[in-house]
């Protein structure tokens, strides 16, 4: 988001962040329109228009007793979201946001993720696999990989106790001083397997979002993830052209 941006467009991914790292909850009255403008510096037309397009998208409702943010926000952090939430927060998980991490391991990876970090045979990585949810509702299934050397700098890679390693990327910076400074993201839709429906609690067959990331440095690949999205849930965010 550039500050060139119309200020409506601002102001609704303003809103769309506070929303995705939990700082405005499901279900929560927002303030009246003329005090939140005030408060955010921008004129009561513009937080309008803001609200107009968020209502479309289904990030809030509005009632005859007031504005309020949806009770089931749309759409999932995006690996983009989480990355900027890292550098704000210290950590990728959102307030109110749950992740159970299923296994975390040094595994032999399988053939396509060895090519993708240029391994020889036998070369091990760090997995991870969590599910990520809201209240009751799983949002994701992820599954990341890590070069192996991170673990012995980072031991929380290999812990499966919640709220380890969700500050894994930030201990990577600050104990091998790399950071990721390229990513790429792909995505998408096809039919959920049996795995991935009994994680997510979807039925089998069930349209999915499936999308992948890579997060490098100048020495390579740091992470790659691959992050399933049950339906009715989107990855939402805004970029400029």
């Amino acid at each position: 988001m550039t500050t060139d941006q119309p200020k409506h467009i601002r102001i609704a991914e303003e809103i769309r962040r506070r929303i995705r790292d939990g700082e405005l909850v499901e279900g929560e009255r927002l303030p009246a329109v003329r005090d939140w403008a005030a408060e955010l510096g921008v004129a009561v037309g513009t937080l309008r228009q803001a609200q107009s397009w968020l209502e479309i998208e289904g990030w809030i409702r509005t009632s005859p007793r007031g504005t309020f943010v949806a009770d089931s926000p749309p759409t999932v952090s995006s690996s983009y979201d989480r990355l900027l939430r890292l550098r704000r927060t210290g950590s990728i998980m959102g307030i109110g946001e749950t992740k159970v991490v299923q296994s975390a391991e040094l595994v032999r990876p399988p053939l396509y993720v060895q090519e993708i970090y240029d391994l020889e045979p036998g070369d091990q990585l760090v997995r991870r696999e969590y599910v990520t949810g809201k209240g009751s509702r799983r949002t994701s299934l992820t599954v990341t990989w890590h070069p192996a050397h991170f673990a012995a700098a980072v031991p929380d890679l290999l812990s499966t106790a919640p709220g380890r390693a969700d500050d894994a990327m930030k201990q990577v910076a600050e104990t091998l001083g790399r950071s990721v400074t390229y990513a790429h993201d792909g995505t998408e839709a096809r039919d959920a397997s049996h795995r991935e429906a009994s994680h997510l609690g979807i039925a089998v067959g069930s349209p999915v979002l499936a999308h992948v990331h890579e997060w490098s440095d100048d020495e390579g690949l740091m992470e790659y993830g691959e992050q399933v999205i049950p339906p009715k849930v989107a990855i939402s965010y805004e970029y400029r052209i």
